[in-house]
């Protein structure tokens, strides 16, 4: 059984930073790329970063230079590095694996519950 879980979320002001974490059980990060969403209330979700089979990453411009996503393939476990948070960061973050073999871009097979980051002004 394939499970994500989030946590590391919480309230920050701007400028703050915070790490969040995925611990993933059931899935191989060796086969999978994975990702990390948000979702900001009243908008869509958007994809924030990810990171390939082979350690590839890649960042949506919004937060290029402020976050980093990690992962460590032998605790199975996801991360997401939040410098310089900006009040516009807020929203429900949540893990997700791709399909096995599948590319970065790909629908995702599976997603954590969530956690909430509020950046206040």
């Amino acid at each position: 059984q394939v499970q994500l879980v989030e946590s590391g979320g919480g309230s920050v002001e701007a400028g703050g930073s915070l790490r969040l974490s995925c611990a993933a059980s059931g899935v191989s990060f060796s086969a999978r790329c994975m990702r990390w969403f948000r979702q900001a209330p009243g908008k869509e979700r958007e994809g924030v970063a990810s990171i390939g089979r082979t350690g590839a990453t890649n960042y949506a411009d919004s937060v290029k230079g402020r976050f980093t996503i990690s992962k460590d393939n032998i605790e199975n476990t996801l991360y997401l590095q939040m410098n310089s948070l900006k009040p516009e960061d807020t929203g429900v973050y949540s893990c997700a694996a791709a399909y096995k073999y599948s590319g970065c871009t790909s629908t995702p097979e599976y997603w954590g519950q969530g956690t909430q980051v509020t950046v206040s002004s």
